[in-house]
């Protein structure tokens, strides 16, 4: 009990730490030109961290410190730790990611990422094994509406593939005396990958394929097991932010429809809400 207590406490006081960064810095008037560089730094909160079908924290709350560094708006180094208040120890895992974004053209835009997701030992059976995640995506821009096809794939032991498909719409308001501005931007997306289709006694569950099926045991071997390709998840939400010079502060209201019918805890759907913060630092 003591160290739940202590975890929590930690918890609180680093997002207490970072967001007081994050407004300290954001209320200092400093000007800076038209810089090739930027860093980034932020802090959040989530209802339950859902990554590529699977819910990661089992529904419970995830605390995350991160810092970004950008180059010229198009390439970016970023580093990432979260705590999963479900397990411990404190910092469940880790995730540093490398990406390249380009516009072509007002209506055309291509990304790509690699990213290394590092697990604490004591949480690799529980959760995953360490893995590195590539993806490509391409973007077009309707005017009406903004759709991203992204192709996606775990480069680890267990390789498995994904598509996502998704649609938003943004919307900005006006500048408050010049500074301050409010961002919507709802969006619905679909994601497909591999599934399991298990007959039992019981009759056929779907589930996912591994690595993001990990805590689980694997299935008697004498049950019909094949995989396939299909639609994993739906999910939608309207992510609402104050803009300000240095500081953007977040919340992303949304919800997810899981189309599988496997009934472990990392079954993902329901009601997710994040809170985020972040800052310019230069």
């Amino acid at each position: 009990m003591a160290a739940r207590i202590s975890n929590r406490l930690g918890c609180f006081l680093m997002i207490t730490i970072l967001l007081f960064t994050c407004l300290t810095v954001a209320g200092q008037d400093q000007t800076h030109g038209q810089s090739s560089h930027s860093l980034y730094g932020g802090a959040g909160i989530t209802s339950n961290m859902v990554y590529m079908g699977t819910s990661i924290s089992q529904d419970k709350p995830v605390y995350s410190g991160s810092l970004t560094y950008g180059f010229k708006d198009e390439l970016f180094l970023s580093a990432s730790t979260f705590h999963l208040s479900a397990f411990d120890p404190f910092l469940a895992f880790h995730a540093f990611s490398l990406s390249y974004n380009h516009a072509v053209n007002s209506w055309f835009d291509y990304s790509a990422g690699i990213s290394r997701y590092q697990v604490a030992p004591a949480l690799t059976d529980t959760l995953f094994s360490s893995f590195l995640y590539g993806n490509i995506t391409l973007g077009f821009d309707w005017k009406v509406l903004y759709s991203k096809v992204s192709l996606g794939g775990v480069l680890s032991e267990g390789t498995s593939g994904y598509l996502q498909l998704a649609n938003s719409r943004y919307f900005e308001t006006l500048h408050i005396e010049g500074k301050a501005y409010f961002t919507f931007d709802p969006y619905i997306n679909m994601l497909f990958g591999s599934l399991t289709r298990t007959k039992t006694s019981d009759g056929t569950v779907i589930g996912i394929s591994r690595p993001f099926g990990s805590g689980r045991s694997d299935r008697n071997s004498s049950q019909s097991t094949t995989t396939f390709f299909g639609l994993m998840e739906i999910d939608m939400g309207v992510p609402v932010a104050v803009n300000m010079k240095r500081l953007t502060l977040e919340a992303e209201p949304g919800y997810i429809l899981s189309l599988y019918s496997d009934t472990e805890l990392f079954n993902p759907e329901g009601f997710v809400l994040m809170i985020n913060c972040y800052v310019r630092i230069f």
